[in-house]
């Protein structure tokens, strides 16, 4: 049986991240840097009932992708699977009581539904955090690349890039609007170091040299002062041409639904 992925950034960018996942009969949040009532919302705007959520899972302290996850947990009473660095990095987003679950950075996560398996595989990144992950997630039949928050293109990345059918991916500023733009020389050197964040040039090479299999991208955690979703997407596209369709997570609103399937 042919398996539908459905994918819903509902944000994306320094403001707040989180997406939703669907596959093998799993719902899956990915981590939660907006409020309950968004979430709830713009699931909803889909036909998703946040309450049938079955795990949320965290990628690293930073608050843009953890603020709301103690709340999150005990409102709708889903458990958080986070590293034991994040979450003590992260105490102040959690009560004692929450449902965390932890995982060390490298494992495979598995959640299992009455359609199947899905596996959930973090891969260790090189960005300012103590812990940090990014994931591919896989129900068997389609691989999906989550990989945002990370400072440079290393080869584990890479190579999991290159087995995925679709990715949501960071892109997150214009080195010509970073160089030249108001942040202060620190906060420019942060950004572009080796620990910061990944620029539409990278990106872009990145789809290039390892998306031969990817079916769509999604180029996320844009800059809202630094980047601009047209310079995003016209970088790439002079590097893969036409031969994927391409979408923008949004800052502020839901991005819509991507899938994979039937």
């Amino acid at each position: 049986m042919l398996r539908l992925v459905r994918v819903i950034p509902l944000q994306s960018g320094s403001a707040g991240n989180c997406s939703y996942v669907e596959a093998a009969g799993v719902r899956l949040l990915f981590d939660a840097g907006i409020g309950a009532r968004r979430v709830t919302e713009r699931l909803a705007e889909h036909g998703v009932d946040v309450r049938r959520i079955d795990a949320l899972v965290i990628s690293h302290e930073h608050s843009d992708h953890v603020a709301a996850a103690g709340a999150l947990a005990r409102r709708f009473g889903f458990p958080v699977y986070i590293t034991a660095a994040t979450w003590r990095q992260a105490a102040r987003c959690f009560a004692p009581t929450d449902p965390v679950r932890h995982f060390a950075a490298g494992d495979t996560l598995r959640f299992a539904s009455t359609l199947g398996e899905l596996r959930v595989e973090t891969i260790p990144t090189p960005h300012d955090a103590v812990d940090g992950v990014v994931f591919v997630i896989d129900d068997g039949q389609h691989r999906l690349a989550l990989m945002t928050d990370f400072g440079h293109v290393f080869p584990a990345l890479a190579q999991a890039l290159a087995g995925c059918d679709a990715a949501i991916l960071e892109s997150n500023y214009d080195e010509g609007l970073l160089a030249g733009g108001p942040y202060p020389a620190f906060l420019k050197r942060r950004i572009s170091g080796p620990g910061g964040h990944i620029s539409n040039a990278d990106a872009a090479a990145l789809l290039a040299n390892h998306g031969a299999r990817l079916r769509w991208a999604c180029l996320a955690h844009l800059s809202e002062t630094n980047n601009t979703p047209e310079l995003a997407l016209a970088t790439v596209r002079a590097a893969i041409g036409d031969r994927l369709p391409l979408h923008i997570a949004r800052h502020g609103a839901c991005s819509g639904v991507l899938q994979m399937g039937a």
